[in-house]
């Protein structure tokens, strides 16, 4: 449910909307190329709109069947703060639920404090057992 105010909706964002919302949240720069490539590869995605404006934006990705990762979740600086990244956990993770087979693996990658965000929806850290590694191409 979307707070008063805005909409939350199932749809992948333009190129424009997507480097445009990561720009504003403070994540990575991609290329324009690299962008429009990536979102080729969402599963499911919602957007949050407040007017016409897109004010924030979840993805899912992954190979179908086995592994997902749950990226870009980020709202407008101006824009937090209303419950819109909950709202977007929320409608992402009933697509998980609904349309995932029981056995599929969903992972995120945590920033602090947005962890405690992510553990409302049943995530766990996977430490010690496991740790997040990453490689930038350069």
């Amino acid at each position: 449910m979307a707070p008063a105010g805005y909409r939350v909706f199932a749809r992948t964002p333009s190129v424009e909307d997507y480097m445009r919302l990561r720009a504003a949240g403070g994540l990575s720069a991609f290329s324009r190329e690299a962008a429009g490539a990536g979102l080729e590869g969402t599963r499911f995605a919602v957007l949050v709109m407040k007017g016409d404006a897109v004010v924030g934006m979840g993805r899912l990705i992954g190979d179908g069947g086995c592994f997902f990762q749950i990226v870009d979740i980020v709202v407008e600086p101006e824009h937090q703060g209303h419950g819109l990244g909950k709202a977007i956990m929320a409608a992402l993770m009933e697509h998980v639920k609904a349309a995932l087979p029981s056995s599929a693996y969903v992972s995120l990658i945590a920033d602090v404090p947005a962890n405690r965000l992510y553990e409302q929806f049943g995530f766990r850290e996977t430490a010690p057992r496991s740790l997040g590694m990453a490689f930038k191409v350069p």
